[in-house]
């Protein structure tokens, strides 16, 4: 049974403005919001702490780490999610859509049926109530790979499923547009020699002109006859948001040039880019910075993309760093904003009749720490 509380004394991050007061909470809802913090000892004292929506991450590759630390080892799919989700509700986040990977190559480490284990896994925590956070899956498709069907296929009566993105990782193209920087990276990754890494070039290349446009047709058409979300990834021109556009996409994940992240602005498209980028200060692959695009008023969401407390750590840091993003303006990039781009209206901002998805933050050394997390009201870290 559900108890009513009283958190007072905090610094609540609204939709549009910081508020010093109080919240009250009944049957796991925000049921009041009061400016000034009441007297007395009733309550919880939030000691002038930040208090935030719970955040909603659309694009996590964390749980693969968990499931498979090192190449060629499993573990038990059940205790992998357990350990994600632990440090995904440590993180501030309260709705994560963990991204499992279908459409495999041969330098994969997991095969299809493994995200099926996860995905089952994260059902059996679901149902059990094991789990802090409120998980979903993101089904991130490699349209170039000639088995992407049929890893799709194996979740086509899961409900769990809200979100899919179109990825397309081909060298010399959208993520990595300069071969140079692709040999650069993987060769460094896979320790290949310069005569197998362009024989690997070669048939990737291969593969993508056979599969690549015929997959992301009947992708498509799936999710949109399914209500799936759709997500574009790496959008490099004009061109690429056409595609998106033109499948009815909702969010392009990472766009890698300002060109694509302005015309996904004039499409409609909600923009992701990862906390790491912000974090670090750019992108790794060499392209354009987050930051960059939030300065032109081009970034609507962030994601952990992998590591799970750069999502908390970017949106702070944005407010810090860009002037005309405010501190609420951040917090909506990784709260409200990614709640509606994955079809939420119940969370995603404290508003009286919201979920009490809520996360208590302090900032010392410029660094912002989780000090406590509910999810529906009851505490989960």
């Amino acid at each position: 049974m559900m108890q009513d509380t009283l958190f007072r004394n905090a610094r609540v991050v609204l939709r549009y403005q910081v508020l010093h007061g109080d919240i009250r909470i009944e049957d796991g809802r925000i049921a009041a919001i009061e400016e000034g913090s009441s007297q007395g000892s009733a309550g919880e004292d939030m000691e002038g702490d930040w208090l935030l929506p719970g955040l909603v991450e659309l694009h996590t590759d964390h749980l693969e780490t968990h499931y498979a630390p090192r190449p060629g080892v499993r573990l038990n799919p059940v205790a992998a999610v357990q350990a994600h989700d632990a440090q995904i509700a440590c993180s501030g986040i309260t709705t994560v859509f963990d991204a499992l990977r279908v459409g495999m190559d041969e330098d994969a480490n997991l095969r299809s049926d493994d995200m099926r284990r996860l995905a089952d896994a994260i059902e059996e925590g679901a149902a059990r109530d094991w789990l802090r956070a409120d998980h979903y899956i993101h089904l991130r498709c490699e349209v170039s790979a000639p088995d992407v069907l049929h890893g799709f296929r194996l979740f086509e009566n899961d409900d769990r499923v809200r979100l899919a993105s179109m990825m397309d990782h081909t060298p010399g193209q959208r993520q990595f547009i300069s071969l140079e920087t692709y040999r650069s990276y993987y060769q460094r990754k896979t320790g290949m020699s310069d005569d197998a890494f362009a024989e690997f070039v070669s048939k990737r290349l291969g593969q993508s002109a056979e599969w690549s446009d015929r997959n992301r047709e009947e992708l498509a058409g799936i999710c949109n006859a399914r209500g799936i979300a759709l997500a574009s990834h790496d959008d490099a021109t004009v061109a690429h948001v056409a595609e998106a556009v033109e499948h009815h996409v909702r969010v392009a994940e990472f766009p890698t040039t300002l060109e694509a992240a302005h015309a996904c602005r004039d499409a409609g498209l909600s923009v992701l880019m990862g906390g790491p980028n912000i974090v670090r200060g750019g992108s790794h692959s060499g392209n354009v910075s987050a930051r960059a695009l939030a300065e032109k008023g081009l970034l609507d969401i962030i994601s952990s993309d992998y590591v799970p407390l750069s999502m908390l750590h970017g949106a702070f840091k944005l407010a810090e760093m860009v002037e005309a993003i405010s501190l609420p303006q951040a917090i909506a990039m990784v709260s409200a904003n990614p709640a509606e781009a994955g079809g939420f209206e119940d969370r995603g901002e404290i508003a009286v009749g919201r979920r009490a998805d809520l996360v208590r933050v302090r900032v010392d050394s410029d660094i912002p720490m989780v000090r406590s997390v509910w999810r529906e009201g009851r505490r989960v870290a």
